[in-house]
């Protein structure tokens, strides 16, 4: 997991915690994840630092499009096997929420319902 190179002088305050409120042996053995570990604070670092990238490039952004999923969702009702429900099938759950983001995104850059679009992601 590459740990030698990671700045672990970073993880100051979480040593200082397991020195003072607990024994080392009771958190087991301590791990810094990378950022190529997906949820991990170095991954979400970087997803900050790429929309900053993009912010700098194109400007402060005009909209913050949030897109709910429906588990109940005619698409992806039609696709289990009896006895199923969504959340045994995240796979379908991803894919047409996917689908569905792509169809929004295509409409509001295709007809412009907000005016010219610079970038999205």
């Amino acid at each position: 997991l590459n740990q030698t190179k990671l700045r672990t002088e970073q993880y100051i305050h979480l040593r200082d915690a397991i020195s003072t409120e607990g024994n080392a042996s009771d958190f087991g053995r301590l791990t810094i994840l990378p950022a190529t570990f997906a949820g991990s604070s170095r991954h979400m670092l970087e997803y900050t630092q790429d929309a900053m990238t993009y912010v700098r490039h194109y400007g402060r952004p005009d909209l913050f499009i949030t897109f709910t999923c429906n588990p109940k969702w005619i698409e992806i009702v039609q696709l289990l096997f009896p006895g199923q429900t969504s959340t045994d099938r995240h796979d379908i759950t991803a894919r047409v929420f996917r689908q569905k983001i792509r169809s929004l995104m295509h409409y509001i850059v295709r007809y412009r319902v907000f005016g010219d679009t610079g970038c999205w992601r």
